[in-house]
């Protein structure tokens, strides 16, 4: 019996053998395991793998079915790793064009601040340049002629009361100004013009400011007056000859300050020349109403 059923084993595998095709050397069994893949299919893997396995687990791991099995999980695992790559590179990519934005702004607020301030220090130099090219330009100014017009002393009352000799007296300044700047012009001021003898103030008067055009002259006259001064024995002279006007001889002296802006590019460049005038003139009662020649007497000081 044990005969029989081994003969027909051996006939069933040799017919078995000669119907199926001539199969390469077997391989060793292996898996890949795939994120897909369960636990179960990882114990079923290795159980088929198994040499105690019955035959037809054995049949049906071929190395066939498990080429086709392992080029699934590798196809599903190279899947995988090839679409974090791609994450990847899109993340970086992204990354990348931020970088690339941020180094475009960057960039241009540097050429802007470069800009600026390449600006900023070309402006200065040229400012620098018109300022200085306008120093050589300073006003032509002199006292041409003054006139005594009208002197007067009599006894009187100050503002408290006191019995003093009073001072009236009226003259008039001619000043010549001249403006020789070829690419400016220039506004003009002055304090108030004293006239004192010594210390006391005699007279007083202002000047109206004006606008003097590039290369252009002019002759500015100025109104002095003094009304009711109050002597106290100031001015002996004039209390010892106030009978007597056409003999009386009063040295005095004019002072005042002459200011020239010059506005070379609007408010932002402007020059200022400063004049300093001081005039050593004498009042004589017999020259009232005519006209003392300041200009060559060299009685004039400027500064």
């Amino acid at each position: 019996m044990g005969v029989t059923i081994h003969a027909k084993s051996d006939s069933e595998v040799t017919s078995i053998d000669a119907s199926s095709p001539p199969r390469s050397p077997r391989r060793p069994l292996y898996y890949v395991q795939s994120p897909s893949h369960s636990q179960h299919d990882v114990e079923k893997m290795s159980y088929r793998s198994s040499p105690f396995g019955s035959p037809a687990h054995h049949y049906h791991c071929s190395p066939i079915h498990h080429s086709r099995e392992s080029s699934t999980s590798r196809s599903n695992h190279l899947a995988v790793w090839k679409r974090i790559p791609r994450a990847n590179d899109d993340d970086h990519d992204d990354t990348g064009a931020d970088e690339d934005d941020m180094s475009d702004q960057g960039n241009v607020k540097f050429y802007v601040l470069c800009f600026l301030f390449s600006f900023l220090v070309l402006f200065t130099i040229f400012s620098l340049i018109l300022w200085a090219a306008s120093l050589p330009y300073k006003p032509k100014i002199f006292i041409k002629s003054m006139v005594f017009e009208n002197l007067n002393v009599q006894a009187g009352i100050d503002g408290t009361g006191v019995q003093t000799d009073m001072l009236t007296l009226n003259s008039t300044v001619r000043i010549y100004y001249r403006n020789p700047a070829s690419f400016f012009g220039v506004h003009v001021t002055a304090t108030p013009l004293e006239l004192h003898y010594y210390m006391l103030k005699v007279a007083s008067g202002q000047m109206k400011k004006f606008y003097e055009p590039r290369k252009s002259k002019r002759i500015v006259v100025a109104v002095l007056q003094g009304h009711q001064i109050p002597l106290y024995g100031a001015i002996p002279l004039l209390s010892d000859a106030k009978d007597r006007i056409q003999s009386v001889s009063v040295p005095l002296n004019l002072t005042f300050l002459m200011r020239s802006r010059a506005y070379i590019l609007g408010r932002l460049v402007k020059s200022k020349f400063y004049i300093h005038i001081s005039c050593q003139v004498t009042l004589r009662g017999n020259h009232l109403g005519k006209h003392i020649n300041l200009t060559s007497s060299g009685s004039c000081n400027y500064r």
